[in-house]
């Protein structure tokens, strides 16, 4: 716990800003776009959702406390994080001064088993279309994660990070559109993604409930390349 005081105390003696960690994990589920929660423990906000995160200890760096956060109240390892935003406003945490430092991952469901651990009473899954009402100011972390995907996802490939390591075109496309939030062209998506090079066929194919068997794909390299 940074600084000389404890939470649990009624007088908090503070000269500098406490430094904390939240952690916003993606992912694809049922063709919606879904995000991470975990129901708070303890006060304050007791009961009520919010994203993974903690404060950071003296003795590690920001994404070191991210990773320890994520793990302590989900059980989820072995994900790759990206430095996103600092939230910094001066009453958002009701405790005391804090500045906030997020982190963002999109990750495919079939990659994460929930274990929730004993900082947390609950983690779930929740719908980016239908949540419940946040904690601090993460309602406003999840509108920043959102913009920047969408710009992002504009001139990169980061939506195969939602999918198994072998995938088809339509389900490439179907990552892309849950972010964009809107129909892409399938004609002008599939050129698009097919000229850039990124993509390489596996040489087997995927039976879909109506239709051929669709050919599936993976990545030549797990990093975001411009179209």
């Amino acid at each position: 716990m940074p600084g000389n005081f404890s939470l649990e105390s009624g007088n908090i003696q503070q000269r500098f800003p406490a430094v904390a960690v939240d952690i916003i994990i993606f992912s694809l589920i049922e063709d919606d776009l879904s995000v991470l929660l975990i129901k708070r423990k303890f006060p304050p906000f007791t009961g009520m959702w919010a994203f993974p995160g903690g404060f950071l200890e003296p003795n590690e760096s920001l994404e070191e406390a991210a990773v320890r956060e994520l793990f302590e109240e989900t059980g989820v390892a072995d994900v790759d994080i990206e430095q996103l935003h600092t939230f910094s406003e001066p009453e958002r945490d009701p405790r005391m001064r804090v500045i906030a430092v997020t982190y963002y991952a999109l990750v495919s469901i079939e990659s994460i088993h929930l274990r929730p651990r004993d900082d947390a009473a609950e983690a779930h899954w929740f719908s980016t279309a239908h949540l419940p009402q946040l904690a601090f100011d993460h309602d406003k972390m999840l509108e920043h994660a959102l913009a920047y995907l969408r710009r992002k996802i504009q001139h990169s490939d980061i939506g195969y990070r939602l999918l198994p390591d072998n995938f088809t075109l339509s389900e490439l496309q179907k990552s892309h559109e849950v972010i964009l939030g809107q129909h892409l062209d399938k004609r002008n998506f599939r050129r698009k993604v097919l000229n850039s090079g990124n993509l390489e066929p596996t040489g087997r194919k995927k039976q879909l409930a109506e239709g051929r068997p669709a050919t599936l794909y993976q990545y030549r390299k797990k990093s975001e390349k411009h179209f």
